[in-house]
């Protein structure tokens, strides 16, 4: 149990909350969880629901607390590519800009807890650990950036999916400490291809590979059961 839970410094909102242990609000102490408390609001957004978009504005930030959410580049041509997701406790937008070049989009149904952008900015000029911990955030975005980089770069296709795959099973539930075993691949089959540099019907011949070898149960096409871990991580080359 949390040791703060029926701590009534601590605003009822924030108690159980996964962004404020993990995330940057984990930075705060109860007097500033309150002050930043008295502006924030939660929401839920369905699949398809865009939280950023691209190059407009924005005069507010978000924490995700459950669900994925896919950030994306969109080209002159229309095309479009899928350059990352993120995951509860991932913070949304672009601190200390006031637009981003990316659209942030939810993959599943998200929930969020949103706040205004001077309510950050405020926040971070008193805590120099909130302004610590979104540079923290900054830093791993930049080496999931460059991981998957060498993930599109040199793996196989097989490899990619896989990969994938153990992205998803560590990041779906924020409750649960290392690898979910049962999760719902939220993108279809078409954006997990973009994501991966791959034909969707590649994507689908290895999804097909690794049920046939029991690594997987796909149920619906969406409802996975990774049933061999150590199995799935040697076809990913880890």
């Amino acid at each position: 149990m949390r040791l703060d839970i029926h701590n009534s410094d601590i605003p009822v909102l924030c108690q159980a909350c996964e962004a404020r242990h993990r995330g940057i609000c984990g930075a705060l102490d109860p007097k500033q969880l309150q002050q930043l408390g008295r502006q924030t609001g939660r929401r839920e957004v369905e699949a398809g629901t865009e939280l950023v978009a691209a190059g407009i504005p924005t005069d507010g930030y978000a924490n995700i607390l459950s669900g994925i959410v896919k950030l994306s580049k969109l080209m002159a041509d229309g095309r479009q590519q899928i350059v990352g997701l993120q995951f509860a406790p991932d913070f949304v937008g672009r601190p200390f800009a006031t637009s981003s070049d990316v659209s942030a989009e939810a993959a599943s149904t998200v929930r969020v807890c949103t706040f205004p952008r001077s309510a950050l900015e405020d926040m971070v000029r008193q805590s120099p650990g909130l302004e610590h911990r979104l540079h923290e955030q900054a830093l791993r975005e930049l080496d999931d950036a460059r991981e998957w980089m060498m993930t599109l770069g040199q793996r196989s296709a097989a490899e990619k999916v896989a990969t994938f795959l153990l992205l998803l099973s560590r990041h779906v539930d924020p409750l649960v400490e290392g690898y979910s075993d049962h999760l719902e691949i939220p993108l279809k089959r078409s954006d997990i291809a973009d994501f991966l540099g791959l034909t969707v019907e590649t994507v689908s011949r290895h999804l097909t590979q690794l049920r046939k070898a029991g690594v997987l149960t796909i149920q619906r096409n969406r409802l996975v059961t990774i049933n061999d871990f150590s199995a799935l991580e040697t076809v990913a080359g880890l």
